[in-house]
């Protein structure tokens, strides 16, 4: 049975084992080639011996699989997003190792912003850090539907039931609160291998499944059963030869789309039908979400990239005004009177961020004052009008069409990411 992709994000204080679990992951899931196990052994020996330590027969260091940049192997944290893949018999993972420091926040938000599930990591000799706190809320900020929260380094505490028990109850209060629904309680030993994807002999009191069982079987809701949303990126004229006088080709963001379907260009809202449908070179009658496909109209109208395919009962909300979170990642801070540029799926447009409404204090999980701007790792609500109308939709009902980032004018750099609507973190604070 193939359950599909898993993208997974993994959060955690510095120190809680966040590399080594997914180097675990990988290395007991045999899904390193040979090459990489050299390249790992040859790394473990090195450390090793820097250490002082004896590199002959010394067990690997998992955390360097994923570990890759010099700062962090030096420092042994982890400073971006690093992203690995593997797959078992019934389902395909993504997996995204972001950095646990407040510093860093920025980097969490966008290796956890693609995530359908989210491990967050506690040290069973620490307890719940304050950056526990901040990585749930970014969980739930950005509508991660599922949560593993994963109590790490249980050999340290004696793989006592009772220490797991305490930080099950201490971290299930902070859950409740940020109204995160699918949550599952893992002790673990990532050093060891316990509970990660063996069941080993260490933890008998627990029954409930390994990190491995909880991946297998999370479910996904899948985007093709999603209103359709097609974002043109390029208009192509192949020439009459080819069987067509010209196509409109994209992604598939969510939903479906067949030959026949009625359907409305966004913004100006015309309306037309699919007369063929291609694959690449290949004619098909039918396209999903996530295919990328051309698309040939009945009708001789205009459109552009930049402009979006929807079905006409279930538009998006298309304006020039919306309210949004924004997760500021630049060092010179937000700028209420300058202007911007923001990029919404294939589009590109002038905006401008008039009224920030808050700050988020993510370790009270209240607002408080923004004094008129947003600091680097800052995430606010604020108000954002574009200079051209946006197909859009609330970020919690389709991320491809929710989010859109923010652009230096004069650097070029991106400066921010941003999530339309409300966030099923506002029940919180209301």
């Amino acid at each position: 049975m193939d359950r599909g992709l898993l993208r997974v994000s993994t959060a955690g204080s510095v120190d809680d084992g966040k590399s080594t679990l997914l180097g675990r992951l990988l290395y007991d899931s045999k899904s390193l080639f040979d090459d990489q196990l050299a390249t790992l052994a040859r790394a473990s020996a090195t450390r090793a011996r820097r250490s002082g330590a004896d590199a002959g027969d010394g067990p690997l260091d998992l955390a360097l699989i994923t570990d890759g940049l010099i700062a962090e192997r030096e420092q042994g944290i982890t400073i971006d997003v690093a992203y690995r893949y593997f797959s078992t018999p019934t389902r395909k993972y993504i997996l995204a190792d972001t950095p646990g420091h407040e510093q860093y926040t920025r980097n969490m938000v966008t290796g956890a912003s693609t995530a359908d599930l989210a491990i967050i990591l506690l040290d069973a000799s620490k307890g719940v850090l304050p950056q526990s706190k901040r990585h749930a809320a970014i969980a739930s900020l950005l509508g991660i539907r599922h949560v593993v929260v994963a109590i790490n380094k249980m050999d340290l505490v004696d793989y006592s039931e009772a220490a797991f028990v305490a930080l099950r109850e201490q971290f299930g209060g902070l859950i409740a609160r940020l109204g995160i629904d699918s949550v599952h309680y893992v002790p673990l030993s990532a050093l060891h291998g316990d509970m990660v994807i063996e069941r080993k002999e260490a933890m008998p009191w627990y029954h409930g499944p390994t990190l491995m069982e909880v991946l297998e079987h999370a479910s996904v809701v899948p985007v093709k059963g999603r209103p359709l949303r097609l974002p043109i990126q390029l208009v192509s004229r192949p020439g009459l030869d080819a069987g067509f006088v010209r196509g409109y080709m994209g992604r598939i963001e969510s939903g479906t789309l067949r030959v026949g379907d009625a359907i409305v260009v966004e913004p100006s809202r015309q309306t037309t039908r699919v007369a063929q449908l291609y694959r690449g070179a290949q004619a098909v009658t039918e396209a999903s979400a996530p295919e990328s496909v051309t698309v040939v109209l009945v009708d001789e109208i205009d459109v552009s990239r930049g402009n979006l395919f929807t079905h006409e009962a279930l538009p998006t909300q298309m304006s020039r005004e919306f309210s949004a979170l924004l997760c500021w990642m630049d060092q010179q801070p937000l700028d209420p009177a300058r202007r911007y540029l923001v990029k919404h799926t294939t589009r590109t447009t002038r905006a401008t961020f008039p009224v920030i409404d808050y700050r988020l204090d993510i370790a009270s999980l209240s607002p408080s004052d923004a004094s008129g701007s947003l600091q680097m790792n800052d995430i606010g609500r604020v108000f954002l009008k574009t200079r051209d109308a946006l197909s859009a939709d609330d970020f919690i009902d389709n991320r491809a069409t929710g989010a859109f980032i923010v652009i230096d004018e004069v650097t070029n750099h991106t400066v921010a990411a941003g999530m339309i609507g409300p966030s099923p973190m506002d029940r919180v604070h209301g």
